[in-house]
Parts: C-alpha cells; sequence; structure tokens
C-alpha cells in the first residue's frame, strides 16, 4: 500500500523508491513520454522538478515497452541517489535476477555490460555477473524439454523469525501428513507422463529431515518413478538437530546425491535470537554424521541477521570454509512476507552488511569456490543479493535452471508453483498450489488437472 503522501507511481518504479530508506515518505510524481526520438521523464520529488531526456529508438512495441520502463526507473533512481547522496550496488536495478537479464542482452547480440553501465550496476557486481555466467558454462541450456522437478515439505521443528514459508512446528501440523504425502504421491504419479528430460530433483522445505524417517522413505519411495536417468538429486535435509543416520542411509539408498545443512550462522548467540533452537556444535556434528555417505554438501549462511556484528558473520565464513562443503550459500536478510520478522520491522538496517558481503566474495574467493548463481529479493537489507557459491564441477543444476528460467519447473505440494517455459515465445506460466495445507489437500484433484493441461503435449 502506498503512503498517502507518495504520489502514484507504476509497481517497479515504487520498487527503486523502497530502494531508499525514507524515499516512500516524500512527495514524488512521475511523467513519462516519447518525443522528438527520445524518452523524456519528468520527475518532481518534494517539488522540485527534473527533466530527463534519453536518446533511443526500439524496433517493436514490446522493444519500446522496455525501454520505457528501464529509462523511467534510471530517472527515479537518478532522483533518489541524488537526494540521499547514496549510490546502491545494483543501482537502478530492480529485477530478483540480474543474470536472466545479462543473458537476455547476449542472446540478442549485444554484451551486458553497457546496460548494467547504463543502470549504475558497480564494477563489484558487473564482475560478479561475468564470474556466474562463466561457472555456468556446461550447465545452462535452453531447450524445450527440459525440466526439474520439485517437492514441497512444508514442515519445519520451529519456525525461524526471518521466514516467510508456510511451515510451522511439525508438531503442530503433524496430523496432516498421512493426508499430505498420500497427496503429494497422487500429484506425482499424474505428472509422470508429463515430464520431458529430467535434469534434476528437489525436495525442499521446510525441514524435510524433520519428518520421521518411514515418512521421508513414502516421499522418496513416491519420487522413485520419475528419476530414472541418474539425474542430480537433492534433498534439503534441512536443520542439523533434525540429522540422524538412518534419514542419511536413507537417502543414499534412493539416489539422492546432495543434501543441504542449513547452518545460517555458527554462533549460538545468533541462532537463539533468530529461534533456530540448534547449536553451532549441532552444525558440526551433522558435517560428520554426513560425510561418510558420499553427498555433495551445500552449507546456507545469512547476512545480517539480527544483532549480529560483523566479526561473528565473518567467523561463520571462516568456518564454513573449513567444513569443506562443496556449495556454501551466502544469503542476505530480507523482510518477507508471513515472517515473524516483518511484523516487527519496517525496514532492515544495513549496519556493516556491505563489508559482511565483501569478506564473504573474498574468502570464498580465496578458498577455491566460485559464484554461480545469484538472486535478490524485495526489502533486502541493503539492496543486495543472495549468492550460491560452489567448489569446480559441483554447481547445482537445479539452482541454474530455476534461476535463469531455463527449464520447465513441474512442482508438486502446497504452496509450490509450477513454471511452463515457452521457450519460442519468450513467456513463463505459472501454477501456483495454495499455501495452506488444508486447502491444499482439496484441491489435489485439480491442480492434477490443471498441471495436465499446463504441462500437456
Amino acid at each position: 500500500m502506498l503512503k498517502s503522501n507518495v504520489a502514484y507511481l507504476e509497481p517497479e518504479l515504487m520498487d527503486v523508491v523502497r530502494l531508499f530508506e525514507g524515499a516512500e515518505a516524500l512527495a514524488i510524481v512521475h511523467d513519462g513520454s516519447y518525443a522528438d526520438g527520445a524518452f523524456v521523464n519528468v520527475v518532481t520529488c518534494e517539488g522540485e522538478r527534473r527533466v530527463f531526456r534519453h536518446a533511443a529508438s526500439f524496433s517493436d512495441e514490446l522493444h519500446r515497452k522496455s525501454l520505457c520502463k528501464r529509462y523511467a526507473k534510471l530517472a527515479l533512481y537518478g532522483v533518489l541517489s541524488e537526494r540521499f547522496r547514496k549510490q546502491l550496488p545494483w543501482g537502478a536495478l530492480t529485477g530478483i535476477r540480474p543474470t536472466r537479464l545479462a543473458y537476455a542482452e547476449l542472446e540478442a547480440g549485444r554484451p551486458f555490460e553497457p546496460l548494467f553501465c547504463e543502470m549504475g550496476v558497480s564494477e563489484e557486481n558487473r564482475a560478479l555477473v561475468r564470474r556466474v555466467l562463466e561457472a555456468q558454462k556446461g550447465i545452462y541450456e535452453r531447450r524445450a524439454g527440459n525440466s526439474d522437478l520439485f517437492v514441497s515439505l512444508p514442515f519445519c521443528p520451529t519456525k525461524c523469525e526471518y521466514c516467510s514459508f508456510i511451515t510451522a512446528p511439525v508438531a503442530a501440523t503433524k496430523q496432516y501428513l498421512p493426508a499430505y504425502i498420500e497427496a503429494i504421491s497422487r500429484e506425482l504419479k499424474a505428472i509422470v507422463p508429463l515430464i520431458g528430460n529430467l535434469r534434476s530433483v528437489y525436495i525442499g522445505g521446510g525441514t524435510p529431515f524433520a519428518l520421521e524417517t518411514e515418512e521421508l522413505e513414502a516421499v522418496l519411495r513416491a519420487v522413485a518413478p520419475l528419476r530414472t536417468n541418474g539425474c542430480e538429486y537433492t534433498v534439503e535435509a534441512g536443520r542439523p538437530d533434525t540429522f540422524t543416520p538412518e534419514k542419511l542411509a536413507l537417502c543414499r539408498a534412493y539416489g539422492v546425491t546432495r543434501i543441504c545443512i542449513n547452518a545460517q550462522s555458527f554462533s549460538d548467540k545468533t541462532l537463539a535470537a533468530i529461534g533456530r533452537r540448534h547449536t553451532a556444535a549441532q552444525i558440526y556434528e551433522a558435517f560428520e554424521m554426513a560425510r561418510p555417505y558420499g553427498f555433495s554438501v551445500n552449507c546456507d549462511l545469512i547476512a545480517g541477521l539480527t544483532g549480529e556484528p560483523l566479526a561473528a558473520f565473518c567467523d561463520s565464513v571462516d568456518r564454513a570454509i573449513a567444513l569443506s562443503p562443496h556449495n556454501i550459500t551466502v544469503h542476505t536478510l530480507c523482510l518477507k512476507k508471513g515472517a515473524k520478522l516483518k511484523e516487527e520491522t519496517q525496514r532492515l538496517a544495513e549496519g556493516s552488511l556491505a563489508d559482511m558481503i565483501a569478506y564473504s566474495r573474498t574468502a570464498l574467493t580465496a578458498a577455491g569456490y566460485e559464484p554461480y548463481y545469484l538472486y535478490r529479493q524485495k526489502y533486502m537489507a541493503g539492496a543486495h543479493e543472495n549468492v550460491g557459491w560452489t567448489k569446480p564441477g559441483h554447481a547445482c543444476v537445479y539452482n541454474v535452471d530455476v534461476m535463469e528460467e531455463s527449464a520447465d519447473n513441474p512442482a508438486v505440494g502446497a504452496n509450490a508453483v509450477s513454471k511452463k517455459v515457452v521457450l519460442n515465445e519468450g513467456r513463463i506460466e505459472r501454477l501456483g498450489s495454495p499455501k495452506d495445507i488444508p486447502t491444499y489437500l482439496a484441491k489435489v484433484p485439480a491442480l492434477i488437472g490443471q498441471k495436465n493441461e499446463l504441462f500437456g503435449h
């Protein structure tokens, strides 16, 4: 909802406003037009009127609309950047997939750097994009029939303060588990004939290991008929306090190739503050427990967690590197709808976040990791990004395909969003499942029919 003293702006322009703390309280009016071979944008902020002209030609109506949005955002960013005396790391870019924009430029026969420079993206982030594209070589492809399967298990031991997922403590939702497993099994069986070249499977949460061993096996058994080609297979696993040798052995027996140990921080003080209910010692225990099974392992960290100082975050990065997982994902704290943190906080303070991000990039690079995917979200602290880092040869196919929207993504379970990528038309069709578990259970027959329509050949 726009505040009363902010004049109406298009949603993409409001995304620019939100990048600057305090900008939503300003009176801002925008007027754009195209005249005499130039896009003209007039921005009036606190009574001061500024006019911007960008000379440009366009090939068709779609291109014209794209340029119109680009120069409107640039004009507004220019005014606010000057007003707040601040340059942002991604400049006027507001989309969640900078690398997708880079690929679009490359696929149109243009280098992406000029556009990123024009939009005010820092040299550090332009270099980051170049590194990501390089790391994706041999994985990234846009080919009809490619697909990646997602299975949603929205169950956790407890809910963290920053979490926006529909998860609730598993003890409070356990009564739904038998019906839920039956429902996703029905969905999985129905989509077998709809999947072409399956590149990866990802069972995510929540915390999949919050399920009992027998319950987890029922899910893995339902997935088995779809994964017949030995493709990458991730079970997110999740919080270290849910790990058991039995669950790890079960995953190995069903061909799982990759798991996630979601540490978030190695500081016991931070873990307690965000409601994780596990200790740093249990992170080490989970790594040791998983080591004999030969999985590729991802470890998640979050920069900017409530009250965590720079030194503590840097220590977490160092500790994660010392454990030598194949992937380390560095997230930036984000205010997400439905999270307790968003209910209590209007805006995240940037604090030493830029230094945290800089340290993670330097330390991970020095340890031999390369950035292989990145994405951004609204309401991220400091307007930064999330980056997945990988050792050579261990990039996660699922993460690349989903972030670049380069393959179909059939998804089952509550709050799962299926995507059909129509390559020859440059568009994506989406089908979202209900977030609420009882509502989802009631709509499974309808969802099966809708997925048949979406992915049917």
